[in-house]
């Protein structure tokens, strides 16, 4: 009797304690940067299932789960890249549309932090399909796109200057078909002295009601980009590459005088967004240091993640993220850059914070202090001693990644694809 008595106390002290642990999950002490909610300070997280229950000052351990000891880290909204290229395929000839420079984007992204990476023009809307299929629906990673003007892709060559294939109609079709992932229309590569890419793609904006992401440029001498600014996009649209030095571009920072050029600005206040898209050969120092240290900051930091850039000097998301701190930049606006103003700029302000009932994609960093080189691609080395390195990320409420084993306890992802 006293047996059966004992395993029934036994049985009821674990349902008791079962109940009183409201939540999956609780990241205890880091320090919580969440732009949108102007929160700067030691907090507590707590995730229920896949979404963000509480965040408060000190929320007790025996009411969760799993719980992180997060003391001395930074604990943020899972970031957002909204320039990369995971299009990823073994098809010859097809550069980043189903082709072997793409990456898979679940080996790229949790491991710095990445909770939503878009694909920037990787697909058109001929390829769409495939690109949902053999990606978007197979990936924990949530990925969206911005869908390419060229119905091809972003194949490369001959494909992305056939103007024949920009087909506003079709694009803005596709793109109002599958609103849940296309975010955006893209503009790459064109190397002619016309508008039409350009046009052709805020049409297809226009129609879809979405933004377009213009990585221009080509042709000698080149196009005007006050143009570009103040005539061809509209507020929200986002100009790519914006630290970039190349033959057919003409730069935002005068090369002679150092100085970022006056219709720059405006252009920024009229609502034109300036993103990073780092890449392999799309940033140089001498217009990020001179454009920073005048106050010109950039509104979206990504990477343009690809083969070449990855193996390069950008390397990856935490990597420009560190460039831009040790630039100038404070930690708060490097992250707002990386989180709430990404999300505002594809439109999709569900995501980029941590407010209570959002989607638990949550990042936590530490924050290491030595000596590190950051260079850009003509070999301008820039020292630092800060960068930041991830520690553990969490995709709809569940770790998908953990440096160091924080967590405890220690659960091995395992999870299929998360919901998008």
């Amino acid at each position: 009797m006293r047996k059966v008595l004992s395993l029934f106390l036994c049985l009821c002290i674990g349902i008791v304690t079962l109940h009183a642990q409201t939540y999956n999950l609780l990241i205890k002490g880091g320090h919580v940067i969440d732009p949108k909610n102007g929160i700067n300070g030691v907090m507590d997280v707590a995730i229920n299932a896949d979404t963000i229950a509480k965040v408060a000052k000190s929320i007790p351990e025996k009411q969760a789960r799993q719980v992180v000891q997060a003391k001395g880290m930074y604990v943020t909204p899972g970031l957002i890249d909204i320039h990369g290229h995971v299009f990823f395929g073994t098809e010859p000839d097809h550069y980043l549309s189903n082709g072997f420079v793409a990456v898979p984007p679940d080996g790229f992204t949790f491991r710095v932090g990445v909770t939503t990476i878009v694909d920037a023009g990787g697909a058109g809307w001929k390829s769409f399909p495939t690109f949902k299929n053999n990606v978007i629906d197979h990936s924990q990673t949530r990925v969206l796109s911005l869908l390419n003007i060229v119905g091809e892709g972003m194949r490369g060559g001959p494909y992305e200057q056939n103007t024949q294939d920009m087909d506003a109609k079709m694009t803005a079709l596709v793109a109002r078909g599958n609103k849940n992932y296309v975010v955006g229309i893209k503009v790459a590569h064109f190397s002619g002295p016309e508008w039409t890419p350009v046009d052709r793609a805020v049409e297809a904006g226009k129609i879809a009601n979405i933004p377009v992401m213009i990585d221009f440029g080509g042709s000698i001498p080149p196009l005007p980009i006050e143009e570009l600014f103040m005539k061809r996009l509209r507020p929200g649209d986002i100009y790519t590459h914006t630290y970039a030095l190349l033959n057919g571009r003409e730069s935002v920072v005068d090369e002679t005088t150092k100085k970022v050029k006056p219709f720059v600005w405006e252009a920024q206040k009229r609502g034109i967004i300036f993103d990073v898209g780092y890449g392999g050969t799309s940033f140089n120092y001498s217009q990020a240091i001179p454009a920073l240290k005048s106050g010109f900051f950039p509104n979206t930091i990504s990477t343009d993640l690809h083969t070449g850039s990855m193996n390069g000097s950008m390397k990856d998301q935490l990597s420009v993220m560190s460039k831009f701190l040790n630039m100038g930049m404070d930690l708060p606006s490097v992250i707002k850059a990386s989180t709430w103003t990404s999300a505002q700029a594809i439109k999709r302000e569900e995501l980029g914070h941590l407010s209570q009932g959002a989607v638990a994609d949550v990042a936590v960093f530490s924050m290491r202090e030595g000596n590190f080189g950051f260079f850009d691609k003509t070999g301008y080395k820039v020292t630092g001693k800060q960068k930041l390195e991830c520690e553990l990320t969490i995709r709809a409420g569940k770790v998908v990644y953990d440096l160091n084993g924080i967590t405890d306890p220690i659960v091995l992802p395992s999870a299929p694809p998360a919901k998008h």
